[in-house]
């Protein structure tokens, strides 16, 4: 079996931290003020106020005449780039909103980036026993449920070009097995959803679908995770339905 996809590290600083998710949502979200952040992050005003400073302090952040604040020099150009994504995200969080309350588990979107995905909007289960939000992290495209959905629709050679023995030459044990991904991907687009069961970590099974742009091109999975201990497998058909008709409506939106 891989190793865990990612843990929090044994000694996490909660500053520190809170000061990422702050950079990771200027990225994708836009100018925020000082109440959003702290409703977000769940902190005073005050400890959010401290947070921004300090961005500002360190050229992540800039606050504008409205007194919001917005990603600054050191973030701008990801910013730019991240437009695509965050029109995405902005579509698609009332999406998540619904899909996270109707069936009670945590909603996620993602997109690709070559060999790797980026959770782009995360929507948390109310329940006590859930699986965290993954908002602004990265990770291994072939590890996590999105990423088979995104990597199913590359042509082969693109993905054996993705995948080549020499881009792993420092780091071989990174380097999923080809035969094993291309089996993998082909039970993908043949079901036209993913399932994720304990893949990307012990515990978690996820279920995704894809979401195509108006062009027909696959541009996000969207999925929901939860413990294991509450996945039956005679839900897989339901929690698809309902991931499908999500999918649907959201691309109805991004068509508008």
């Amino acid at each position: 079996m891989d190793k865990p996809l990612k843990a929090p590290p044994p000694y996490a600083i909660a500053s520190v931290d809170n000061a990422l998710r702050i950079a990771a949502m200027l990225q994708l979200e836009g100018p925020l003020t000082v109440t959003e952040v702290a409703q977000r992050l769940g902190v005073a005003n005050s400890t959010a106020h401290r947070l921004l400073a300090m961005l500002v302090y360190r050229d992540f952040a800039v606050r504008d005449e409205g007194r919001a604040y917005r990603v600054g020099p050191v973030l701008e150009l990801a910013a730019h780039s991240q437009s695509a994504a965050a029109r995405l995200r902005a579509a698609a969080l009332p999406h998540l909103h619904r899909l996270a309350e109707r069936l009670d588990e945590s909603a996620n979107l993602t997109v690709r980036t070559g060999a790797t995905v980026r959770f782009i909007a995360s929507v948390e289960s109310r329940q006590a026993l859930r699986v965290g939000s993954r908002e602004g992290m990265v990770f291994p495209a072939h590890r996590t449920t999105a990423g088979l959905l995104l990597l199913a629709e590359l042509p082969a050679e693109q993905l054996e070009a993705l995948y080549a023995a020499e881009r792993y030459d420092e780091r071989p044990g990174d380097r999923p097995d080809p035969d094993v991904l291309r089996a993998d991907l082909a039970g993908v687009r043949r079901n036209g959803f993913a399932l994720n069961q304990g893949r990307s970590e012990r515990g978690v099974v996820a279920v995704g679908v894809p979401v195509r742009a108006p062009e027909g091109e696959v541009v996000a999975g969207l999925s929901v995770s939860m413990p294991s201990a509450r996945y039956e497998k005679e839900r897989l058909p339901a929690l698809v339905a309902t991931l499908r008709s999500a999918a649907d409506a959201l691309e109805r939106d991004l068509r508008d």
